[in-house]
Order: structure tokens, then C-alpha cells, then sequence
């Protein structure tokens, strides 16, 4: 695919223009993190439910993943991305509206709504591996996962000055983040609708001879004319029969996130249990975000120079030392909490690139975004009930009890690597193997 000129530009072009999405649009996810919580506390009036609007977001980042994935096999990865960047947006300003008339049960759909950026986001490191060669896929998925390092740093910080535009406008200050991300949610959509042409999926497929046109330039045209090829947990089901490499996949990279959502979110609360002050706590977060996005074109060119397996099973490692790290730290601040977090995202990193591009590798072109978006919602929802499960724990016997429960993931990780490594073949015999 890479020895022909048009597919070398459209994959700068794709490359070029995701990374730029992402940076926008992590801010808009971003951005009201710091606030979406207080939020639900005010309009709930109850602290324990100030963590609903956190967790719907995850749950609706879970299903849009599967919704976007069925839309993206039909339409392409130009229409999926975009359309998810825009229910966002619309989830964002329902967010706002919940503010403004002090409906807790419209901020939950707003904040389920504004799940489909992160589901986008997600999708958007495939979208990097439709047109790359396999030696380079890791690389390109990486730099697309490291884009986010830009908007998951400025997000958060420009809570403040929303603030002062939720008073310039009239509306209730928590929720001028939310108006600041509709506006990058939409600002992300059309860059993503004007600058992703040709379409990397659909010019995939036409160069491999699923959809031939007469110019290589309008993909689209193909998709008009040819079969959609619509999702469904048959194919997905199908496909990891006939290449168990995808299974393993899916169980390294739900495993891997599960592990780090599950200590993540208690980590503010074991902190301020020992004295820590919120900005000591926003440190050690920013740190773990550092080590969750910043190496990760380092990981990709390691996954292509040493193989997905190996980097999955170093990612296995790094979450094991984080969490025995994170289980021996005191309440509070202490060097051990913050080389834990920083462990913890860069295990998350390492599990997330190389799982992926073995997913980009095995998937087949036919059911690629079918594997995909299921692997995504597996991921999201073992990571939903593992925030869940995490408060209980931590609420009954403690946080670095938490930590210790939290090892089995890790193992569940090296399992994954181990036995990816043992079945992985040639991706391209998956073709062969799959019903029409």
C-alpha cells in the first residue's frame, strides 16, 4: 500500500489532520473534568452522587464506541469521527442548559452525550492505521495518542478563565467549561469534516480492491455505490475465532485501562484523606497524565522495533510496579504516590498502543471497524465497573487494598502479552478465514 504516492500523501495528510483534532478535542473533553463533578453535587445535592456525571460520560464513551464504529463501517471514518465530535458538542450544551434550569437528570445525558468525544477520540488512533504499512502502524497510532497530551494539559487549565466567560455570557460559572468544550467539540468536527479527504478507511478498502473507482481521490464515490458494511458483534465474534491474536488483544488493552481508571480516581481521595491540598493532588494528576500521553511516539517506535507483544508485556510490568508503589504509599503526598501514578499512566500507555496495533494489524479490512468499536466498548465498560467497584473497596477496607485487587489486572495484562506473542501469525491470512 505505501509504494503508491496517493496513499503516501493521504496518509500525511489523515496523520496531520487527526493530531490536530485530537489536541482540540481533548480539550473539550477535558475541560470540564475539573468542574463536571461539583456540578452534580449542586444540582444532586448530595456528595455521594457528585461521581454520576463521571461515570455516565464513561458509559456513553462505551456504547458511542460500538454506534460510532457501525456508522464509521457504512459511512467511513470522515462521517463516524465527525458525527461523534458533534453529539458531543450537543452533550456539552446540554451540560450547560442542566446548569441553567438545575436538572441533575439533564446533566446525565449531557455528560452521556459528551461520552461520544471520548468514543471519537478512541476511534481516531484506528483511523492513523487504516493507510500505514505494518512496520509504521504503531508509530502512526502512537503519534495520534500523544496529540492528546496538548489538549489533556490545557484543558483543565482553562477552567478558570471559563469561569469568567460563563459570567460574561450570564450563565452559571461551573458550567463555562462545558459552553468553552461545545464550542472546541465543534470547532474538532469540522476540521475533521473538511481536512479527512480522501477518507483512510474507504481508500483502504479501494486499493485493496473491495471498492474500486476510477480515481483513487474520490473514496467516497466507492462507498456510495459499493455494499455497506455494517457492524456486528457476528463479525467481531467471527473474526476473533478465526485470529485468537484479537481476543488477547481486547483482554490486554480492557485489562490494562480497567487498572488504571480503577487506582486513577481514587488517588485524589487517598491524598486528601492525609492533609494533601488540591494543588499537590493536580500535580501528581498532571504527572500521571504526562506518563499516560507524552512517551507514547517512544512506545509506538518500540512496538514497531520490538514487537506488540513485548511492549504489551513491558506495559504489564510497569502497571505491576506502579501498583505495589501505589499500595505501599501513605495518605498524602509522598515520592511513592507520584512515581506510582507516573507508572500507572505509562503502563496504560505501553498496554494501550501496542494492544491497539495488534488490533490494527489482525483485524480484517472487511470487519476492521466491527473488531475495533467492540474492543472499545469492552474497554469502556470494564473500565466503567472497575471506577465502580474501585469506591467500594476503597470505602471498606482502603486504598492500598484497592491497589493490591488491582495486581490481578496486571497480571491479566501479562497473561494477554504472553499468549498474543504465542498465536500471533501473518495478520493478512485473517482474510482467508472469515465468511463472507
Amino acid at each position: 500500500m505505501s509504494d503508491l504516492p496517493e496513499v503516501e500523501a493521504a496518509q500525511r495528510r489523515t496523520i496531520a489532520t487527526l493530531v490536530v483534532a485530537q489536541a482540540v478535542g481533548a480539550v473539550g473533553i477535558t475541560i470540564g473534568i475539573a468542574t463536571a463533578s461539583l456540578l452534580a453535587r449542586d444540582l444532586s445535592g448530595s456528595e455521594e452522587q457528585a461521581g454520576l456525571a463521571q461515570t455516565f460520560q464513561v458509559l456513553g464513551a462505551a456504547v458511542a464506541a460500538y454506534l460510532l464504529a457501525r456508522l464509521m463501517s457504512a459511512r467511513g471514518r470522515r462521517v463516524g469521527l465527525a458525527t461523534g465530535y458533534l453529539v458531543a458538542a450537543a452533550g456539552s450544551l446540554l451540560a450547560v442548559v442542566a446548569g441553567v434550569v438545575g436538572s441533575m437528570l439533564v446533566l446525565l445525558l449531557g455528560a452521556t452525550m459528551l461520552g461520544a468525544g471520548t468514543a471519537a477520540n478512541s476511534g481516531a488512533r484506528y483511523a492513523a492505521t487504516d493507510l500505514a504499512t505494518e512496520e509504521h502502524r504503531a508509530r502512526a497510532l502512537s503519534t495520534v495518542v500523544w496529540a492528546t497530551t496538548i489538549g489533556a494539559v490545557a484543558g483543565p487549565n482553562l477552567s478558570g478563565p471559563a469561569g469568567g466567560f460563563a459570567d460574561l455570557v450570564g450563565i452559571p460559572e461551573l458550567t463555562g467549561p462545558f459552553a468553552l468544550g461545545a464550542i472546541g467539540m465543534v470547532v474538532t468536527s469540522v476540521v475533521v469534516a473538511v481536512r479527512l479527504r480522501p477518507d483512510p478507511l474507504l481508500l483502504a478498502r479501494e486499493v485493496a480492491g473491495r471498492a474500486p473507482v476510477d480515481t483513487p481521490a474520490e473514496p467516497e464515490a466507492a462507498a456510495a455505490s459499493a455494499p455497506l458494511h455494517t457492524a456486528s458483534w457476528r463479525r467481531t465474534v467471527a473474526a476473533v475465532r478465526a485470529r485468537p491474536v484479537l481476543g488477547w488483544a481486547v483482554v490486554g488493552l480492557a485489562g490494562g485501562h480497567a487498572a488504571m481508571v480503577g487506582v486513577m480516581v481514587m488517588t485524589p481521595l487517598h491524598m486528601e484523606h492525609g492533609g494533601a491540598d488540591l494543588r499537590i493532588i493536580g500535580i501528581v494528576i498532571s504527572v500521571h497524565v504526562l506518563g499516560m500521553f507524552a512517551f507514547s511516539p517512544l512506545v509506538g517506535s518500540l512496538t514497531d522495533r520490538l514487537g506488540r507483544a513485548t511492549v504489551l508485556g513491558a506495559g504489564g510490568v510497569t502497571l505491576l510496579v506502579s501498583l505495589v508503589l501505589c499500595a505501599a504509599a501513605p495518605e498524602g503526598s509522598s515520592t511513592r504516590i507520584f512515581a506510582g501514578l507516573f507508572l500507572l499512566g505509562l503502563g496504560w500507555s505501553c498496554t494501550t498502543v501496542a494492544s491497539s496495533t495488534l488490533i490494527a494489524d489482525h483485524a480484517p479490512l472487511d470487519a476492521r471497524t466491527d473488531v475495533q468499536g467492540s474492543a472499545d466498548l469492552v474497554m469502556g465498560l470494564t473500565a466503567a465497573a472497575a471506577g465502580g467497584l474501585a469506591g467500594v473497596v476503597t470505602g471498606a477496607f482502603g486504598y492500598p487494598t484497592l491497589a493490591v485487587c488491582t495486581i490481578a489486572l496486571a497480571l491479566l495484562v501479562l497473561l494477554a502479552a504472553f499468549r498474543a506473542g504465542r498465536v500471533a501469525g501473518s495478520p493478512e491470512d485473517v482474510l482467508a478465514q472469515l465468511p463472507s
